[in-house]
């Protein structure tokens, strides 16, 4: 098999994929509203490729190289991640399939709820004192 023609295929196939999926693709730019609010959208991405090539042999082997490739992504939403006023927010697209996503999206509010919690109390304390 003609290692330069095989390579330049494989190259250029590979670079065309790596353009499509890439980091902002999986969590995208994020995008600011009006009032401020910071939201950035988290997708699921999928992918696959396959290549092969043979050379047929003869005397000018470069004419006689039959290639191929072929490559599939698939790029579903999942959520967004909504920051306002100092809280973060997890939305997500689909329902909850079962207990353990439905935990994942109450822990982001757990979360702020807590620090609620924890900041009213040094704000109490520390008026207490003074």
């Amino acid at each position: 098999m003609s290692q330069g023609n095989l390579e330049g295929l494989l190259n250029c196939s590979l670079e065309k994929l790596k353009g499509l999926v890439d980091v902002n693709t999986i969590i995208g730019e994020p995008i600011t509203a009006p009032d401020g609010t910071i939201i950035v959208p988290v997708s699921k991405v999928a992918f696959g490729y396959g290549s092969g090539g043979s050379d047929f042999g003869g005397d000018k082997p470069k004419d006689l190289f039959g290639g191929g490739s072929g490559a599939g992504v698939s790029i579903q939403p999942l959520a967004f991640l909504v920051i306002q006023e100092g809280n973060v927010r997890l939305l997500q697209m689909q329902n909850y399939d079962n207990t353990a996503d439905r935990a994942v999206g109450i822990v982001p509010d757990l979360i702020d709820k807590f620090a609620d919690i924890f900041s009213k109390n040094k704000k109490e304390k520390a008026e207490r004192e003074q």
